[in-house]
């Protein structure tokens, strides 16, 4: 069988599905593995590099798709891509079945076994497997980064004969892997954290990490699954009346809240901004999925009130590096726990706990239970 990866549109995408050390991984699980030349150029990796680890190179992608079983991807394939993909091909990719209703039609259609890494369960067992959490790992990380670099400010307290600088007050939104790492790297970097989360169960995480837990009152906002439940009006009200009293003394604020499935939800409104501290910075990074800012626009700085808002629609972006060295490792997990080594054939078991809930598409029939609800 052949493994096939194919270039992303770095404008959009800079991370890749595969680098040099895994060619190894997959040859030695029986796979060949071909990619397109000029793969992973942008981040300094030649098509030499995957040659001398046994990949082939080809620089026409219709070749490449002629006769791939498995194909590897990070961004969802275009239209014209399926079109050329052939029967019953694997395709793993951050495909969003939520959002992308027509590509997942073309899919079914063309009888593709279509894999989204979205909707990997979150088990202990997956783990080496979650590229959600691999990628808001990094991205948790990144964004305190960002936001700093727009502060006209330093994070840390210091202490200098000429006077004594106070530490920044960083107020983290949200407390699933992308906020606990910012929580945590603010923490490194010396700043006041605050942050907040509807599920009242965090609240451990929060303070284990060095920073407060801000409690709004809200229930039980936790689905079965360990994601945020989507709150009622009334209970966005309460949030929003809560939050505004609070953001307006912080400096840099960072929000990572999204309901799965669904369109992020707006929590910090352009009249809580308005109370902001001038010079405070906000990172949206639920961007993608609509946002949690209502002023924010995607990929573009504003500033308004002079509080700027940034709202990077792929913050991955900027260490591309890292997070293809996590995406890659997490795709070889998965492949090498479908793929038997005796017959060198991918094994598609739609009893195994993490196909089942992971395949959008497999023989033009809909898989995924999650997908079937909605």
């Amino acid at each position: 069988m052949k493994l096939a990866v194919l270039k992303e549109d770095i404008d959009i995408e800079k991370r890749v599905s595969i680098l040099p050390s895994f060619v190894e991984k997959y040859l030695k699980l029986g796979l060949e593995v071909e990619i397109e030349s000029g793969l992973a150029t942008h981040l300094n990796v030649s098509d030499e590099d995957f040659i001398k680890k046994g990949a082939k190179v080809s620089k026409n992608r219709k070749d490449i798709l002629a006769d791939a079983d498995i194909l590897l991807k990070v961004a969802k394939p275009n239209i014209k891509e399926i079109s050329h993909f052939k029967k019953d091909l694997i395709l793993i990719s951050f495909f969003d079945p939520f959002f992308e209703k027509e590509s997942l039609e073309k899919l079914l259609s063309n009888s593709i076994t279509s894999i989204s890494m979205q909707l990997l369960p979150r088990t202990t067992f997956a783990q080496k497997m979650d590229a959600l959490s691999s990628q808001a790992n990094l991205a948790g990380y990144y964004s305190v980064l960002l936001g700093s670099s727009y502060l006209k400010r330093s994070l840390p307290m210091m202490s200098t004969p000429a006077g004594t600088i106070f530490p920044s007050k960083v107020f983290i939104v949200g407390a699933g892997v992308a906020g606990l790492q910012a929580i945590a790297t603010a923490k490194r970097l010396g700043a006041k954290i605050e942050a907040y989360d509807t599920r009242a169960v965090v609240e451990e995480q929060i303070k284990s990490l060095g920073a407060k837990f801000f409690k709004i009152d809200l229930g039980n906002a936790e689905s079965s699954g360990g994601y945020a439940k989507e709150l009622t009006k009334d209970l966005l009200e309460k949030q929003k009346e809560a939050l505004k009293k609070a953001l307006s003394t912080c400096d840099l604020i960072i929000t990572t809240a999204q309901v799965f499935g669904k369109k992020a939800p707006i929590i910090i409104t352009n009249d809580m901004v308005k109370e902001m501290k001038k010079g405070a910075v906000v990172v949206d990074l639920a961007s993608s999925t609509g946002g949690n800012v209502e002023c924010s626009e995607t990929d573009r700085v504003k500033i308004i009130d002079g509080v700027t808002i940034l709202a990077p629609s792929n913050i991955t972006n900027y260490i591309a590096e890292d997070a293809s060295f996590l995406y890659s490792a997490n795709l070889f997990n998965l492949v090498e726990h479908f793929f038997d080594k005796e017959t060198k054939k991918a094994k598609i078991d739609l009893n195994d706990e993490i196909l089942k809930n992971s395949i959008m598409t497999h023989q033009n029939k809909i898989i995924s239970s999650i997908l079937k609800k909605a």
